[in-house]
């Protein structure tokens, strides 16, 4: 299961990593069941210890992750009413790999609906740290250095340095920069387990922010809130997060409504 390494740097082309990295594909039927996958994706996905082979795809993915796969294929399928949906896209966790998945439905000569393609690549070499330079984790998925975004039809790559704050957006996230706001189709729980948790903080349940950007605190009635350079918007911090966030910011618990 061994990947390419690759160093992604600027003049790095979408041609040149399709034809480095394998590509998984599986194939389901209409009732979502596997019916076959190429040699590379046996490799990779958990088929031994999931037998029979033939069973619902869902089974093959960890809890969490259940309800955004039945939601791509659902959305795949045209049963979710979403205008113009971007490609459905999801990263899956297995120990020490980043896949990124990609679904299409099938249909036969008459444009029956027949099943459904799943097709992955693995993406870790572009988007995590080494092992050499990773500390020692407890969850088995390694820290990642870019995060996938979807931008006209492309997978676009943003530096993990560069994200000013992570909103969930849904089964989604909405990646925020200086030059603005990019789909993710990562949820955020992915996205908070997988940034450096030195410089990036839950602060919400729908928002992640970048502790270096943090240019004020607000309070308004008691509620605390984040000013971030480059963000026109504060960040609503829950109750539950803000004694830890003063903390992180070494602000004393009892600081003035707005502090600098």
């Amino acid at each position: 299961m061994d990947a390419p390494r690759v160093q992604l740097s600027a003049a790095t082309s979408p041609l040149y990593l399709l034809e480095r990295f394998e590509v998984g594909i599986v194939h389901l039927d209409d009732d979502r069941r596997v019916v076959g996958m190429n040699d590379y994706a046996r490799r990779v996905l958990p088929v031994e210890r999931l037998q029979p082979f033939d069973r619902m795809v869902l089974s093959f993915h960890p809890e969490r992750s259940k309800p955004k796969v039945e939601f791509m294929l659902d959305q795949a399928a045209g049963r979710c009413p979403v205008t113009n949906p971007p490609p459905m896209t999801m990263i899956i966790n297995i120990p020490e790999r980043v896949l990124l998945i990609k679904v299409s439905r099938t249909r036969n000569a008459a444009l029956e609906p027949v099943g459904y393609v799943l097709v992955f690549h693995d993406i870790t070499d572009v988007v995590a740290s080494s092992e050499e330079t990773q500390p020692s984790r407890t969850d088995n998925r390694r820290r990642l250095l870019k995060i996938p975004t979807v931008a006209s039809n492309r997978i676009a790559f943003v530096d993990a340095d560069d994200i000013l704050a992570v909103r969930s957006d849904g089964h989604y996230t909405r990646v925020i920069t200086a030059q603005g706001k990019q789909f993710c189709n990562l949820a955020i729980g992915d996205i908070e387990t997988r940034l450096d948790p030195d410089h990036f903080m839950r602060v919400h349940r729908s928002h992640v922010i970048n502790l270096r950007a943090v240019s004020q605190l607000q309070r308004d009635e008691g509620k605390l809130a984040v000013l971030l350079d480059g963000v026109d918007e504060p960040v609503a911090v829950s109750r539950s997060s803000s004694a830890a966030l003063l903390e992180r910011l070494g602000v004393p618990a009892g600081a003035s409504a707005s502090t600098k």
